[in-house]
């Protein structure tokens, strides 16, 4: 029988790890699949040119699977920048700075994507 010495530790921090890590995950899967897809319909089918691009984008279909990778793209962006300010930027100022530019940079450059997608 083992003898527990002492006071139990006592984990503080964040506790994003498992949540984090799933989010990764998922919206890697969702940026596969989306690329698979593209890659389809870009492969077979007439030569690429400005019209099949267009075309490809036009269905309604085809802009909500981008959107939703998008906000993939964005969550992904999202908790990877977080991890390395977390990790490598120690004044909490900074850090904090830092991840208020990034999220708005990065809701910006989402926004500007929407504008872009439903503009076709």
């Amino acid at each position: 029988m083992s003898q527990n010495y002492g006071t139990k530790r006592i984990v503080t921090g964040a506790h994003y790890g498992l949540r984090d890590w799933l989010a990764q995950r998922a919206t890697a899967i969702i940026m596969a699949i989306f690329t698979i897809v593209l890659l389809a319909q870009v492969v077979f089918g007439e030569p690429l040119s400005y019209y099949k691009w267009a075309g490809i984008f036009s269905s309604q279909w085809m802009k909500s699977l981008t959107l939703v990778v998008i906000v993939a793209l964005l969550v992904h962006v999202w908790v990877g920048v977080r991890d390395i300010f977390m990790d490598y930027v120690k004044p909490v100022s900074v850090r904090l700075t830092l991840h208020v530019l990034t999220l708005v940079w990065l809701v910006g450059c989402t926004g500007w994507a929407i504008q872009v997608l439903w503009r076709l």
